[in-house]
């Protein structure tokens, strides 16, 4: 009991200490002040991923169409503008794409920049709605480990990343992925229509494609800067590398699973990448996977 509480005592004090080095431009920012409402907010996610298949486990699956094309393509548009917000920020402020330090100033470029990435931050907590509708529409195996896992640590891991280091190298795997995510949004957007526009949709493949070349991408960027000896926060760069690791052995198998194993079904269609929200084609089930009776759902 001792030992527990003594490492306890230690995890505050280092918090304490560490709020020393953390950014204090954010420091005002809405949910930077303390970790407390993103880890609330992650384990409302949380739980609603037992709740919310059990509420509707009895009841007709939403439709929600409109929903989902409002949703997609407002997300296509905030992360288009982080995307866009980044990359002028950075080049008005003349950042390097091999080494970037944080700039702490007040420099108008700089909080550009880390205002973009806040709102990036911020977009990760809107993406839990992925999988509400999910839910909401008895899409039960799409709520995949890959699918929680990538929802729920990205969303904590960033403001970590926005109380700390927003702005120098944070901006560039933030770049790429807003980048990546319209492309992904438009597409979840365009599927939301129905048949006759997914018929059209033949690129889906190529969205996971990318986004494991992205993840390629992080690590040779993060080691590049350890092994130059950049100064930004070698943590952030260790991290990263660990972080995107754990993606590539997940979105690999997922893409093995998905376009490699020959399908028990061939009428079964996958999801666009594991962490999509409600747009693909794949064929309804229940919790113990028995195909579900076409039902007219609920309209929005």
């Amino acid at each position: 009991m001792e030992t527990v509480i003594h490492f306890m005592n230690d995890s505050v004090e280092f918090y304490k200490w560490s709020l020393t080095i953390a950014d204090k431009r954010v420091e005002e920012w809405p949910m930077m002040s303390s970790p407390l409402p993103t880890l609330g907010i992650s384990v409302l996610y949380l739980l609603f991923l037992w709740v919310g298949p059990l509420y509707m486990q009895n009841r007709e699956p939403f439709q929600l169409r409109k929903t989902l094309i409002v949703y997609n393509f407002s997300m296509v548009l905030l992360n288009f503008y982080i995307c866009k917000e980044l990359l002028l920020g950075s080049r008005a402020a003349g950042y390097s794409y091999l080494c970037q330090p944080v700039n702490y100033s007040s420099d108008v470029n700089e909080v550009r920049i880390a205002s973009a990435l806040w709102w990036y931050y911020i977009s990760k907590g809107v993406e839990f709605l992925d999988t509400v509708f999910f839910i909401m529409r008895k899409k039960f195996n799409q709520v995949s480990f890959l699918h929680v896992y990538h929802h729920c640590t990205m969303f904590i891991l960033w403001w970590i990343g926005i109380k700390w280091v927003p702005g120098g190298q944070s901006f560039f795997g933030a770049t790429i992925n807003s980048g990546i995510h319209v492309l992904m949004y438009g597409y979840y957007g365009l599927a939301a229509f129905g048949p006759k526009i997914q018929k059209y949709l033949w690129w889906k493949k190529y969205l996971t494609i990318i986004q494991m070349i992205q993840f390629h991408v992080t690590i040779g960027h993060a080691a590049h800067s350890l092994y130059t000896g950049c100064p930004f926060p070698a943590w952030m760069q260790w991290a990263l590398i660990g972080y995107a690791v754990t993606f590539i052995i997940l979105f690999a198998n997922f893409y093995y699973q998905t376009y490699r194993r020959q399908p028990r079904l061939k009428s079964a269609k996958p999801a666009v990448n594991g962490i999509s929200n409600g747009t693909s084609k794949t064929p309804e089930v229940t919790e113990n996977g028995k195909k579900q009776k076409k039902a007219k759902g609920k309209h929005d």
